[in-house]
């Protein structure tokens, strides 16, 4: 964690180059405070989460990453709908026995406002140095969601990684979009390539859309989505070999972005 960002509910390390690796739904946490009210079990958030993006922040120099459940405060949701007060707003799960009272809720939205806070000077001083930066937006979803048993979602609806660019400008940053998709595609990922597609179900949420709206023109972010392909959705448990293989992909297609960048 930077000096700069000392709060427990998120880490960044500030690195050296023009890229930046973010997984702001890595996070399992939520505060003692918060465990009487809450009426989800573990394993149900944890489904829900998106554990392993983190060691993916690994292909940039500087690296986010959430540390709070989702469930707590979703860093990817404007900050009205940042927490899930009812079912609605959790696909239908129920996640508080009540509501957290009124101070409870303020202490998770200041987390989200020191989150955002940090995140904007830090892109700032980045900009500052490079002219322009590439965030990678790292996520993964269930595909799984009828049982441990039960078939899989159709692939031809759920592929394995899904790029969501819905709102960037697609002239302006259509050589790095073209360039990570190459690299993706192309990878040779366990003796096969990888099924990548655009704006399928996802297409970027409030954090993408908060930095574009920020920094227009200077900050180019790429949701991206992974199938949980690479574990047990219903367990929690990771395919190591599977697990290491997206990390190799995603360098391969990091370091492709930092040369785009570095064209005149």
């Amino acid at each position: 964690m930077s000096p700069r960002d000392p709060n427990p509910s998120f880490a960044v390390r500030w690195g050296d180059s023009p890229l930046v690796a973010a997984a702001i739904h890595h996070g399992h946490e939520i505060r003692p405070e918060l465990d009487e009210w809450l009426a989800l079990d573990e394993p149900t958030r944890l489904r829900e989460e998106d554990p392993f993006t983190g060691q993916w922040t690994s292909i940039a120099s500087t690296r986010i990453v959430a540390n709070r459940s989702r469930f707590e405060v979703d860093l990817n949701r404007s900050r009205d709908r940042a927490v899930y007060l009812t079912a609605v707003e959790a696909w239908g799960l129920d996640v508080w026995k009540q509501p957290p009272d009124a101070e409870l809720l303020s202490r998770s939205l200041a987390e989200y406002d020191a989150f955002y806070e940090a995140i904007g000077h830090g892109l700032e001083e980045l900009i500052g140095r490079f002219g322009r930066v590439v965030v990678l937006d790292l996520h993964s979803y269930n595909h799984r969601r009828l049982g441990p048993n039960a078939p899989p979602a159709d692939p031809r609806e759920n592929p394995e990684v899904i790029l969501g660019t819905s709102n960037m400008d697609p002239r302006q940053w259509a050589a790095i979009v073209d360039r990570f998709v190459e690299e993706l595609r192309g990878a040779d990922f366990l003796g096969r390539r990888l099924d990548v597609r655009l704006n399928v179900k996802f297409t970027g949420g409030h954090f993408p859309r908060w930095i574009h709206r920020t920094f227009p023109g200077r900050a180019c972010v790429l949701a991206i989505e992974w199938k949980k392909f690479f574990m047990d959705e219903w367990s929690g448990e990771p395919d190591p070999v599977q697990l290491s293989a997206i990390g190799g992909a995603l360098q391969a297609a990091a370091d492709g972005i930092l040369k785009e960048l570095a064209r005149p």
